[in-house]
């Protein structure tokens, strides 16, 4: 792209230049819209798709069909069923200083007779979705796609819990807005992606919107999404006739809506609102990538209109990227519990976004390579999301003359063992099951607090432990005596015996903590309370093959291959061993009520199937645990009762073919009622 004035180019000139950006944007375009994974920042893309709409601005005649300034988002998903919207969902059009939005504040006042307010929002880095409801009933929900034709989603959108699958007001409504997934979310998502070898988002908006566009709805309730909604595609169900009033009476129906918004009264309020919001988005619990200033008063929205792409009456002011340099002293790599090593850039310490950041993460070798940092390097440093630092590029005109390509490591730095590439993972692993640097990572994922909740275990405790030869394995704990803990340094007796208790309280932990805390892969907190549940005890989980683990509800076939290559390897076999005799519990007692008293479920399994319509899955569940039954997700003849709601499959089926009771939902809520 070149930096020369428009006013300066012939037609030819232009419509050359134009030619030349305009497959750049549709790759990229792609990439992000429908791949989920941009290879350039946002503000690379903004910048070039800008000097296009210039271009074609002053040279209307080279404007083609297929300019990516006539599009709307991108393609969507060949396997997705596919959603016409009736009334279009457009994107909003972008400026990127005061000065364009003082520019579209006039000419928006030129075309209006009377005075009016803007209505200044958040711009949420997400997804944008439509929701339709049938009698405030959620029946169909969507993405954006090109515009014109977008994906159902609404088996995913059904497991966000902001939204409403009933409306407090029985209306025939579509409304829209964002999905997101929240910082916390996206972080814990990643370190989830990185460990298990996969390449990590690259943006809450990415990870939303893959999470969005899976096939596999268990994967989207996994990831924590939700959602703001914003606006109608036809306002007249509702009592309101401005922007502000519509999100109050959107939050009344039932929906989240962002309590951020503002009333402008004119480009004062709204500059003043955009210093607000700039300052403070690194403090927001989501990402925000700008701030969207629409015409306040909706029928004057309809009046404006809008053109092929972008509505008149709505305008998105991005803020600039945060973006400081600062030099790759060293790159390091590290060794995760999994054996996934990881190089990571040491920088010169520099102020970013309201911290000082020193380490960045390069994700994998692949990364590092196609981004080509060099030691010594000057590279650009910015925030993706507005919380994880990444680098986005090495400056050229600073590079050292003596900077060389690096080298990736073949062999573990902790342990020197050789280093491979599993299942095509774009991540490098160590596969020694006895690499310090794994044993240890393993050791502080068994005392964390989801996990066996060892309190005052920490990492740097764990390090001294290995560096003492007192500890090889987890088990090892167990052993730990006063006069070995007084040999680590700032322990006391009190410190000493406060560790000792924490230890052997976790002893009789329920064995999904165990489970979870050994750290197989794939398997979460959620997959162990699953699998803890379905079998009982750790003998029994032992001796499962894959199809019985795969039959469980919430585990697919991937947790369960994972779990049998795990308990086939002889030292696990000898780990369990170690934990059993020293008296670590190994049966699942989350189940069990929390008095002395019985009911007809204490000792029971139960096996829920199908559609229940007055309670959900988790208060059934929750219900029977607390009144002594085992709720497992799969069938066998260890089943003492099936409750069966509607479309019951295979589960009935079963349990029919084995004689195992079965009820319906009426009869649990009798025995509810009963037992109040």
């Amino acid at each position: 792209m070149t930096d020369k004035s428009i006013k300066t180019l012939t037609v030819d000139q232009a419509a050359e230049e134009a030619a030349d950006l305009r497959p750049q944007l549709l790759e990229w375009g792609k990439q992000y819209y429908e791949a989920d994974a941009p290879s350039v920042e946002d503000d690379v893309y903004d910048r070039v798709y800008a000097r296009l709409v210039a271009l074609e601005t002053a040279f209307p005649e080279i404007v083609t069909p297929d300019s990516p300034t006539q599009r709307v988002g991108g393609s969507s998903r060949s396997d997705l069923p596919k959603v016409t919207h009736d009334i279009p969902m457009l994107s909003l059009g972008d400026v990127f200083s005061l000065d364009e939005l003082t520019e579209f504040d006039e000419r928006l006042r030129g075309n209006v007779d009377t005075p009016f307010d803007y209505n200044c929002e958040l711009k949420i880095d997400g997804l944008a979705i439509s929701l339709r409801y049938e009698n405030g009933k959620f029946v169909q929900g969507s993405t954006r796609g090109n515009g014109q034709i977008g994906e159902d989603i609404t088996a995913n959108l059904k497991t966000i819990k902001s939204i409403p699958q009933t409306l407090s007001r029985p209306l025939t409504i579509e409304v829209r807005g964002e999905c997101y997934m929240p910082k916390a979310a996206f972080l814990a998502l990643n370190e989830r992606r990185e460990a298990a070898g996969q390449a990590p988002f690259a943006n809450p908006r990415n990870a939303a919107a893959g999470s969005l566009r899976q096939l596999d709805t268990r994967v989207t309730a996994d990831r924590q999404l939700a959602t703001f909604m914003y606006n109608v595609a036809d306002y007249e169900p509702l009592t309101t006739r401005t922007q502000s009033g519509l999100l109050d009476e959107l939050a009344e129906l039932g929906f989240t809506t962002n309590a951020t918004y503002r009333v402008a009264h004119d480009m004062a309020d709204v500059a003043a609102y955009i210093e607000t919001y700039q300052a403070r988005r690194t403090e927001l619990a989501y990402g925000i990538d700008g701030i969207v200033i629409k015409a306040n008063e909706l029928p004057l929205q309809r009046s404006l209109g809008a053109t092929v792409k972008v509505p008149r009456w709505a305008i998105a002011y991005k803020f600039p990227p945060e973006e400081v340099q600062t030099r790759v002293l060293d790159i390091e790599w590290t060794i995760g519990r999994t054996g996934v090593v990881t190089p990571t850039a040491i920088m010169e310490p520099v102020a970013l976004a309201g911290s000082t950041v020193a380490r960045a993460s390069l994700h994998n070798p692949d990364y590092l390579i196609a981004k080509d940092i060099r030691i010594g390097d000057t590279v650009l440093l910015h925030k993706a999301g507005d919380i994880i630092p990444e680098i986005s590029q090495y400056v050229a005109a600073k590079r050292p003359a003596e900077a060389k390509a690096y080298v990736i490591p073949t062999t573990c730095p902790s342990c020197g063992a050789e280093l491979v590439h599993l299942d095509d993972e774009v991540a490098l692993r160590c596969i020694n099951p006895r690499c310090p640097a794994q044993l240890a990572e393993g050791m502080n994922h068994f005392a964390s607090r989801n996990a066996m909740n060892i309190a005052g275990l920490g990492p740097q405790i764990v390090a001294q432990l290995f560096d003492r030869n007192l500890v090889q394995d987890v088990a090892d704990l167990y052993r730990l005596t006063t006069d070995q803990l007084l040999t680590l340094d700032k322990f006391g007796e009190k410190s000493a015996q406060n560790l000792l208790t924490a230890i052997d309280n976790s002893r009789n932990n329920s064995l999904e903590r165990l489970l979870f805390g050994l750290g197989i892969r794939h398997v979460g907190a959620k997959a162990a309370r699953s699998l803890a549940a379905a079998f009982g005890d750790m003998a029994s989980l032992m001796a499962a093959d894959s199809e019985q683990i795969s039959a469980i509800d919430t585990v697919g076939g991937i947790i369960a291959d994972s779990v049998v290559t795990y308990f086939a390897n002889t030292q696990v076999h000898e780990l369990v061993a170690k934990l059993q005799a020293v008296g670590v519990n190994m049966t699942y007692t989350s189940g069990t009520p929390a008095t002395n008293s019985t009911s007809e479920f204490t000792g029971k399994r139960v096996v829920l199937t199908g559609k229940l319509q007055e309670l959900t899955r988790p208060q059934a569940t929750e219900w029977l645990e607390q009144h002594g039954a085992t709720v497992t997700g799969s069938v066998s003849k260890k089943t003492d009762l099936l409750i069966a709601g509607e479309a019951a499959g295979s589960k009935l089926a079963k349990a029919q073919s084995l004689d195992v009771p079965v009820w319906n939902e009426a009869q649990l809520q009798a025995a509810m009622d009963e037992t109040k």
